[in-house]
């Protein structure tokens, strides 16, 4: 039986993670409100309830309010960190008196970033911390170095990297003794970059997003966790209607529906399920704060156990828009 990448690694983490970039109201300055914290303190009650225990933040989601909305039902319920897998990303900069939006996986910047998430989350350390999408002017020698005092001050426990491709992971690994046990990318049924070794699919249609070959195959050599965001490709197949839809995802969109119906199980579930089927135990990152919507996802678990390969090949055609190459 195969279990997660995380498993291995000894992060006791749920199959199904919840991401909080929509905690804390607008991206602005504007004040929380009460709303927002009841709003989060809803969310996480429900997936903890559901047997979902690993939180997903990132110090701009929200402005930085998501974390601190987060921090907020921390501090009111004593023990509630205890049941949770919380991991943050930094390294990205939006634009300021100082310069343009940009990256920044400076020692400095990184050491910073980590000291301020825990002040918005409140608590004492971060089970991992994930680099942000590349940095162009990345110093290895430098994250090394951060990584290294993060980790002996007991700041971080894991380490893991977002939107990166195997040369990347490979540079970076090369100049930490600290293991890289997560890889944070956009997966899903619309997204099928990785599934085709790196050729880039439904060019015309505008999607696809090229990871590079190897990619999956690096990291379920290595251990590290895939996890999906955007997993549900922006609802237009489990019931968003404000996307325009190519023929391709309407076609799809009727098989995932005509799945559900037949299985007994959410259109939620049925995406989730194919992206989990995947040998690489993927781990969808769910972005909502809508309670019934985490809850028509928890049955993608079984679903994904369910799925047979003609099933799996069926939704994989179907969103491509073509026949197998």
């Amino acid at each position: 039986m195969r279990v997660m990448p995380l498993e291995k690694r000894e992060v006791t983490a749920s199959r199904l993670v919840l991401g909080c970039m929509g905690f804390g109201g607008s991206w602005d300055s504007s004040p929380i409100s009460d709303e927002d914290v009841t709003k989060a303190e809803q969310a996480i009650d429900e997936a903890l309830s559901l047997g979902i225990t690993m939180f997903d933040h990132a110090d701009i989601y929200t402005m930085g309010k998501a974390e601190e909305v987060f921090g907020r039902v921390l501090n009111s319920r004593p023990g509630l960190r205890d049941q949770m897998v919380i991991q943050s990303k930094c390294g990205i900069r939006f634009e300021d008196e100082i310069g343009p939006g940009r990256y920044d996986f400076s020692k400095e910047h990184i050491l910073n970033s980590v000291d301020k998430i825990l002040q918005r989350l409140s608590i004492e350390y971060l089970d991992i911390m994930l680099l942000h999408r590349p940095d162009p002017l990345m110093e290895p020698e430098a994250v090394a170095e951060a990584f290294l005092q993060l980790k002996s001050s007991g700041k971080v426990r894991n380490f893991g990297v977002s939107n990166m491709n195997k040369g990347q992971i490979q540079l970076l690994q090369a100049f930490t003794e600290e293991k890289l046990i997560v890889n944070q990318l956009e997966l899903n049924l619309k997204k099928l970059d990785w599934v085709d070794q790196g050729v880039h699919v439904n060019q015309a249609a505008g999607t696809g997003t090229h990871f590079g070959e190897g990619l999956l195959e690096h990291s379920m050599l290595h251990d590290i966790q895939i996890q999906a965001w955007s997993p549900l490709a922006k609802g237009i197949y489990s019931g968003n209607d404000s996307e325009k839809l190519s023929e391709a995802d309407f076609k799809t969109k009727e098989l995932v529906q005509k799945m559900a119906a037949e299985k007994g199980t959410s259109r939620e579930a049925i995406v989730l399920g194919w992206l989990m089927r995947h040998p690489a135990m993927i781990q969808p990152v769910i972005g909502t704060t809508n309670t019934e919507r985490i809850r028509n996802c928890m049955d993608a678990i079984e679903m994904s156990k369910q799925m047979t390969r003609e099933e799996w090949y069926s939704l994989y055609v179907s969103s491509r828009g073509s026949r197998l190459p």
